[in-house]
């Protein structure tokens, strides 16, 4: 069964959408952080994506505040991403409550270093952010584009001992009109034993079952909670024990 994870997105200390990854584009739900996480949480959930775009447009972890806070208060397994750049910072974001990261642009620029956390922090903390544009990564908050083939990339990293990504798809991130059914699938054949997260675009709950049936391992949801086109009753059957 699939797995849904919802998303909060910070920015300014309030939960906000952004489309195609654009900051300028953001709309803000006046929705407190900590209360939207713990909705999440009364329907069953049990993971949340925190994104910390602050931190992420920065070039540093911003937020530590609301992820402690959204960890005391709730049960919730969080992953955490936006402006990680060194080991102090995942020691830190551990200490205020974070169970995982999830990381793309050290993954891309500093490929030693990012071996090394796989080391010494190991596989189960560490997620790899591979976020793409045409089917090449994306990175630093999705203003800087790489000749790197997504594949390519998940392959390298895979053989280092990855055992998660979050792939999202920056041209349908929040554009309500499905995601990329086709690369998710060719992941998963490709790289079957990878626990594939698919990101950006979904718009309903067809959108969930598509993916449920391609045997994808997770669904993170954003803008589709936010506008309503998915209500947290409907994604009940998803969670497990229902």
């Amino acid at each position: 069964m699939i797995q849904i994870i919802p998303a909060i997105d910070i920015m300014n200390g309030k939960c906000v959408r952004l489309i195609k990854g654009d900051f300028l584009s953001r709309r803000e739900y006046g929705s407190d952080p900590v209360e939207m996480a713990r909705r999440f949480e009364n329907h069953g959930l049990e993971r949340l994506h925190l994104v910390d775009l602050d931190g992420a447009k920065a070039g540093k972890v911003i937020n530590y505040r609301t992820l402690e806070l959204i960890a005391s208060k709730t049960s919730l397994i969080i992953d955490f991403s936006g402006g990680i750049r060194d080991k102090s910072d995942i020691k830190a974001l551990f200490n205020s409550g974070a169970h995982m990261i999830t990381v793309g642009s050290v993954a891309v620029r500093e490929r030693d270093t990012f071996a090394a956390w796989l080391r010494m922090f190991g596989s189960e903390k560490i997620i790899l952010g591979s976020d793409f544009k045409e089917g090449k990564i994306t990175i630093s908050g999705w203003e800087e584009d790489t000749e790197i083939e997504l594949m390519d990339f998940l392959k390298e990293y895979f053989v280092k001992g990855i055992h998660t990504a979050i792939c999202t798809d920056v041209n349908r991130d929040g554009m309500l009109q499905g995601p990329s059914f086709e690369v998710y699938s060719s992941i998963k054949k490709a790289l079957p034993a990878l626990q594939l997260i698919a990101s950006g675009g979904i718009s309903g709950i067809c959108d969930i079952e598509v993916l449920n049936s391609e045997g994808i391992d997770g669904a993170i949801i954003g803008k589709a909670l936010y506008e309503g086109k998915i209500n947290l009753k409907d994604i009940e059957k998803f969670v497990i024990g229902n």
